[in-house]
């Protein structure tokens, strides 16, 4: 079962980081965190309950890597818990820094930043991974700006993406026909209801696919299969289409030996 981080916790957490840090560095090296994806949604709204790890951007010294273990074994985290990862996906831009806002200091010496909800939507589309909670986000995101009275445009988001990405066509094709038409839809709440229950089908038919064919489903196929899980009803169906995908790619990889 994975860990869960909640609103509850995770200050918790980056608070014991910011104090093992400054201990293993001392109080003259600061350090930053730009907390990105579920642990940046987590922290600005309330439509998340909770995150399995906390993805950042990571700028201070060496000590920071010790300071990280040394929490995740005072309160039994899993390992990786607060990792950099996130560079090496393509919803990472370089330019990420530049569209980040302070959330809260710790210890006098770590510094804590979240993504500005435009550019956080742009990273979601960008990934746009249906059996995640990529979609969803964005659209609880853009729920919760409408109801402030400061909601998100069109022309925000297409600015946010070209800003990170230089191009428009830089988001999947899906992910493009998905906040078109979440656009011309506006009833953003009813939307996310939706969006959410069908990524936690598509997750929950990808892990019974995983069990019945375990080792097959990689990162460089899940998208394949998850599209064979779009728009359908009938779970033994679904289960159908998998088993005669894997009986192809095993074709496949046969006939490439």
């Amino acid at each position: 079962m994975s860990f869960e981080f909640t609103k509850e916790n995770i200050d918790l957490y980056l608070k014991e980081l910011a104090k093992a840090y400054r201990k293993q560095a001392g109080k003259g090296m600061p350090a930053e965190l730009i907390l990105i994806g579920g642990a940046s949604v987590l922290i600005n709204y309330g439509f998340r309950n909770m995150t399995t790890d906390v993805d950042a951007l990571i700028k201070g010294a060496s000590a920071m890597k010790d300071a990280i273990n040394a929490v995740g074994d005072k309160y039994n985290l899993p390992n990786g818990w607060l990792n950099a990862d996130f560079i090496h996906t393509e919803s990472y831009s370089p330019r990420l820094a530049e569209h980040a806002k302070h959330y809260r200091t710790f210890s006098n010496v770590l510094e804590l930043y979240t993504v500005s909800a435009e550019y956080l939507i742009a990273m979601k589309l960008r990934s746009g991974r249906q059996y995640k909670s990529d979609l969803s986000d964005v659209l609880g995101i853009l729920a919760e700006h409408e109801k402030k009275g400061s909601p998100i445009s069109m022309e925000q988001i297409q600015t946010a993406v070209i800003e990170l990405y230089e191009d428009w066509n830089a988001l999947p094709e899906s992910s493009r026909n998905f906040i078109g038409n979440v656009m011309d839809n506006g009833d953003f709440e009813a939307l996310f209801a939706t969006v959410q229950r069908g990524e936690q089908e598509t997750k929950t038919l990808l892990t019974e696919y995983e069990k019945r064919a375990p080792g097959v489903m990689k990162q460089s196929n899940v998208d394949v299969i998850t599209d064979k899980l779009q728009g359908k009803s009938d779970r033994a169906s679904i289960l159908k289409q998998l088993r005669e995908l894997q009986a192809s790619q095993s074709e496949t990889a046969n006939s490439d030996k």
